[in-house]
């Protein structure tokens, strides 16, 4: 059986022609509008809390739509968008070092080597202004400079300072800004919150989405939700990998169920690596910890120049060092983009120069900023970063050298969506993380807060209208047909899950999976790898179905059932992801085939056979998917080699 075949190319017919910079106001005033009324008259279903489904659902409510929001943790601000730490990108030029919403726009389709569609590109860079505006009349507590304006840094990708902050809390601080306006509108009536309840399945009737079964997680109740459209902001699939710096929550549930449901899913194979990330330590880990990219601002990464240098980082001397970025890319150092540090990090490990347990880390080194700024003022930066990296290693980073090494963190790929956001079903629209559309093979820094923002503020209140007002204001009754059997599906893939009757844990089988991602589909991947992996993914699900053993019932809160069931997405979505890679025969962004590289190691794209985003059909468990090629066109940034040095 081959491992895919081709279908007809897919192309996104919602981006208006014309000049870039006015193509976003042209699509907003071409769009259809609902009067306040007809708004009160429309039901919108938004899974998910973090930055993109909380202040999308806080936007609707405020526009006057009758919103329900779903999420699977206790409360919206538990969201995963508050592990964020650096920062969130705009294109402000607060600190007038010459940025502007086009370079902005450069940077970013630069950074994503070349991968992303121009015109959500410089969208998203144009909305990056209001943002701010946006959470500032909200109360985020930015950083601000002695003179009261806003404070930046600088992040990866980047000569410019346009990174807003709050310390190394950014993400919660946006969220909170977002949960705010979304408690605003649950006590206007506008909202409806569902805390505690897992999307598990999209009901399709007639060709649209039309809502979602759900589990209540503390009783077990399976019930359907039905509405004119669904939006599913529900984040990444970085936990395919097991071990990542995502929460243990995130999964791909949502969005892989969605796919099953015949929404395409775009760049699976695209999965950024995070070179700043506290380094394993053990069997006994679960997940991963992040230490912000802000700290590559004046932290400076190094090795020793000896391979086997086993000495304390203070008995070696400066002359001994080898300051690696600094070295290979002069012009950006230490601030290139995340996958040229992930990739430089494995490569200098590899050569047997890594530093701590097992030689699988790197020094992130402050004694320079310490003795030009003083210990007060990295303090005021970082201090809470610092903090944390000393409780879990208790290592204080004033006096040595924080060690990292590269993790599992974003995933690029996503559902397919158009510049509307709608995705292949009608009335499925997919923000944030969830959807492929704005960071191509590998996201800059300090993007995905923007993203999430740009979308759910800005972009689908914008474009949701245009689709409601095509369709008929219809209500579907609680018993049709297609909705009755989509919750029977649902529960008879529980009773699946719990009457295997094996040996063995979700958890068990999911660190096996991780395993064979990170071996075979992590920062370097090849075809005999691939391949490998491809066949172990299937015995491994083949074992799961056999020997998977799942305690207690589904008329319970059962996290262990919870877990099998994100698991065996994961199983699906894994093999999927190797395939996505195996057909790319080129290297690109946080994509990386050791067949296709220069001489000198870097990524060596292949324009002219892959400049296209691959959006993939699921045609059943085991099955050849589909594979639907949308062509990049780009006009206003000329597709180059990708050059920090």
């Amino acid at each position: 059986m081959p491992l895919y075949t081709e279908g007809e190319p897919i192309a996104d017919g919602k981006a208006p022609d014309g000049p870039i910079a006015r193509r976003w106001e042209q699509r907003r005033f071409a769009a259809r509008l609902l009067s306040p009324n007809n708004k009160r008259k429309r039901t919108v279903i938004v899974v998910g809390t973090g930055l993109a489904g909380g202040s999308a659902a806080a936007t609707l409510g405020e526009l006057g739509y009758r919103v329900s929001s779903f999420c699977y943790q206790d409360s919206p601000r538990r969201a995963h968008s508050i592990a964020a730490q650096g920062g969130i990108n705009a294109a402000k030029n607060y600190a007038g070092d010459g940025d502007s919403v086009h370079r902005l726009f450069h940077d970013t389709i630069k950074g994503g080597d070349f991968r992303a569609r121009e015109s959500n590109v410089h969208r998203l860079a144009e909305i990056s202004t209001q943002i701010i505006d946006q959470c500032v009349a909200q109360g985020v507590p930015f950083a601000r400079e002695y003179g009261g304006l806003l404070d930046t840094r600088s992040f990866g990708g980047a000569q410019v300072s346009r990174t807003f902050y709050a310390r190394g809390q950014t993400g919660q601080q946006l969220l909170l800004g977002a949960y705010q306006a979304l408690a605003r509108q649950i006590a206007a009536r506008t909202v409806t919150m569902h805390p505690r309840t897992e999307m598990l399945d999209l009901v399709v009737i007639d060709g649209r989405a039309r809502g979602v079964v759900v589990r209540d997680l503390v009783s077990g109740k399976i019930s359907t939700h039905l509405a004119d459209a669904v939006v599913l902001a529900t984040g990444g699939y970085g936990n395919a990998f097991y071990l990542s710096t995502n929460a243990k929550g995130c999964n791909t549930t949502a969005i892989w169920r969605a796919h099953r449901r015949g929404a395409l899913f775009a760049n699976p194979c695209f999965t950024q690596i995070h070179p700043t990330c506290i380094p394993v330590s053990g069997e006994h880990q679960s997940k991963l910890t992040l230490m912000s990219e802000s700290l590559r601002n004046d932290g400076r990464v190094w090795v020793p120049q000896a391979r086997g240098d086993t000495r304390p980082p203070a008995q070696i001397p400066e002359a001994e060092r080898d300051y690696y970025l600094e070295r290979i890319y002069p012009s950006f150092g230490n601030l290139v983009p995340r996958d040229i540090a992930s990739r430089a990090a494995k490569n200098v490990c590899d050569e047997g120069r890594g530093v701590g347990p097992g030689g699988r880390g790197v020094y992130l080194d402050f004694a320079d900023a310490i003795e030009r700024l003083g210990a007060a003022a990295v303090k005021a930066k970082y201090g809470n970063l610092f903090e944390m990296y000393e409780r879990i290693t208790n290592e204080d980073p004033y006096q040595v050298p924080m060690r990292i090494y590269p993790a599992v963190h974003y995933t690029m790929g996503g559902l397919w969506v158009d510049y509307d956001l709608r995705s292949t079903i009608p009335g499925l629209f997919v923000i944030g993380e969830a959807n492929f559309s704005d960071h191509g093979a590998n996201r800059l820094g300090a993007s995905a807060l923007m993203q999430g923002l740009a979308d759910g503020y800005f972009v689908l209140p914008s474009t949701i209208g245009d689709y409601l007002a095509d369709c008929p204001a219809d209500t579907v009754a609680d018993g049709h047909p297609d909705a009755v059997k989509a919750a029977g599906e649902v529960r008879e893939h529980i009773d699946r899950l719990l009457s295997v009757g094996g040996d063995r844990t979700a958890d068990s089988f999911h660190r096996e999976l991780g395993g064979i991602l990170w071996e075979h589909c992590g920062m370097e991947r090849d075809a005999a790898g691939l391949r490998t992996a491809i066949d172990q993914i299937s015995a491994l699900r083949g074992e799961f179905w056999r020997d998977l053993r799942v305690p207690g019932t589904g008329a319970e809160l059962n996290q262990s059932l919870e877990r099998a069931g994100r698991v065996a997405d994961f199983l699906e979505l894994a093999e999927l992801m190797c395939v996505d890679a195996l057909h790319r025969e080129e290297s690109c962004g946080g994509h990386f085939r050791a067949e296709h590289q220069t001489e000198d190691g870097e990524a060596l794209r292949d324009d002219e056979n892959f400049d296209y985003v691959a959006a993939w059909e699921f045609t059943g468990t085991g099955n050849s998917p589909v594979l639907h090629r949308e062509h990049l066109q780009f006009h206003e940034v000329r597709p180059s080699r990708r050059s920090y040095q």
